[in-house]
């Protein structure tokens, strides 16, 4: 005749490593899920009745042809023709926010980026609808030639050209 301890120890002892395998897939299942649900940030345009329009992503950190930009005192990484868009959308009579998805629906979290950031505080002067049109590719080549002009414009010193060598002292 067997002592019903004796089957309680004998089922706990199944039980135990069941117990650390659960718990060891509950904190790799969180873990992974932390990795997975990393928020994407975008620029949302709506219209009037709060349809969605159209979108640019922004980004958590620098890229090529990228400009540091702060929109409601956070910094994004954003391509000039992203600033374009925005503008080209609040002429357009739409509603353009900061928006994020981390896997549970959009939520606003900055209104009015077009007030925060312009194309003028990146140094463009081009009309919004001809960077868009153009996809910002002459933007390069128009700040080269602002670094060529800016070389030789006036020193303060009032002489018709920078100190370029040695020699000029």
């Amino acid at each position: 005749m067997r002592h019903p301890v004796s089957i309680h120890a004998r089922s706990f002892g199944l039980q135990r490593p069941l117990l650390v395998l659960a718990a060891l897939a509950a904190m790799t299942t969180g873990a992974l899920a932390e990795t997975i649900l990393v928020p994407d940030y975008f620029l949302i345009s709506r219209d009037r009745e709060g349809n969605f329009v159209g979108s640019h992503k922004i980004f958590d950190e620098q890229g090529p042809d990228m400009r540091e930009v702060r929109y409601c005192g956070r910094t994004y990484w954003v391509r000039p023709v992203t600033v374009a868009w925005t503008e080209v959308e609040v002429d357009n009579a739409n509603k353009v926010r900061v928006e994020f998805n981390k896997g549970l629906g959009w939520r606003p979290i900055c209104d009015e980026p077009e007030k925060q950031v312009t194309l003028r505080d990146l140094g463009i002067d081009e009309n919004a609808r001809t960077v868009l049109r153009t996809d910002g590719r002459y933007l390069d080549s128009v700040n080269r030639f602002a670094a060529i002009r800016d070389s030789f414009q006036l020193s303060k010193t009032g002489n018709d050209r920078q100190k370029t060598t040695y020699h000029d002292e």
